[in-house]
């Protein structure tokens, strides 16, 4: 594991890849850390000729948490009143872009699923010059233009626990609604994989900074149609967290965005999936910086 100063704070990174292939970073989501992103995927991308970077974003895994700007009021936050948000998703898109400065990157190609994909959009808005091409996966332009289900913002309203036994079976209570009904993963594998994640490194606080930077950022719609990079959109048509009308909303942003959807995924990114994933991505990659 490699460690990055980047914008006052530091970033926790691993790579795949040769160093002189198409540099792509990965994004991941609210709550989530950089073995989100499977390895199998990670190096699949790199097969194609990218240098993967995966990281753990600011307040998640081993990155740096913010324990001193306390735990917002997201009931308050919820409510319009945001007095106690610590930090906004821009912030969060020049930690990326002091990631990138760290690798001696000029630009980079933006992979970002869920809330990385709204961090990845900020990061296009902010740094048009450094995008080399976007790709928003499972994400939107507003959370509140595109809520989610009741059962899946039961979810994301769930008290925390505080043992590792409750931790990997609320995860796996969630991969039951948020899942992907059409690809399922199997609950033992989500299991591990949140076991492995509480081992690493286990915050609800971080969760509750991370999701009041969500809510609190506002709509990036009128924003990003003055993007001239080359997008990619890619949704579940059965994501019950962030549903489809997010996906189609960003595609319709972005000017000469192509916007893929899959039916029976949800909010995950299901291993049967990847090939055509992989497909789309390297489409993109290649056609962007052959322009």
């Amino acid at each position: 594991m490699n460690r990055a100063k980047a914008n006052g704070i530091e970033i926790a990174y691993d790579s795949f890849g040769s160093p002189g292939d198409r540099p792509l970073l990965l994004i991941m989501g609210l709550g989530s850390q950089l073995i989100q992103w499977d390895e199998g995927l990670c190096r699949m991308l790199a097969e194609r000729g990218h240098h993967v970077v995966r990281f753990d974003n600011r307040d998640a895994g081993l990155s740096t948490h913010l324990h001193a700007l306390g735990v917002p009021d997201l009931a308050a936050v919820s409510a319009g009143d945001m007095s106690t948000v610590p930090y906004l998703l821009d912030d969060m898109a020049d930690d990326t872009a002091g990631l990138m400065d760290a690798l001696g990157w000029d630009g980079a190609h933006l992979l970002g699923a869920s809330m990385g994909g709204m961090i990845a959009q900020a990061f296009a808005i902010r740094h048009p010059a450094r995008t080399r091409s976007l790709t928003s996966v499972m994400s939107t332009p507003s959370t509140r233009a595109t809520p989610p289900t009741p059962a899946a913002l039961g979810v994301l309203a769930s008290r925390p626990v505080s043992d590792r036994e409750s931790a990997v079976r609320r995860s796996v209570e969630a991969w039951r609604i948020i899942g992907s009904p059409g690809y399922p993963a199997g609950e033992e594998a989500v299991a591990a994989l949140a076991g492995a994640g509480f081992d690493r490194s286990y915050d609800p606080a971080g969760f509750a900074r991370q999701y009041a930077a969500i809510v609190a950022s506002g709509d990036r719609t009128a924003a990003l149609t003055g993007l001239t990079v080359p997008a990619l959109v890619i949704h579940g048509e059965a994501d019950p967290l962030v549903p489809l009308a997010g996906g189609v909303a960003t595609a319709d942003a972005i000017p000469g965005a192509k916007l893929l959807t899959f039916p029976g995924m949800g909010h995950d990114l299901p291993r049967p999936l990847w090939p055509e994933i992989v497909d789309a991505v390297t489409e993109l990659t290649e056609r962007a910086d052959a322009s």
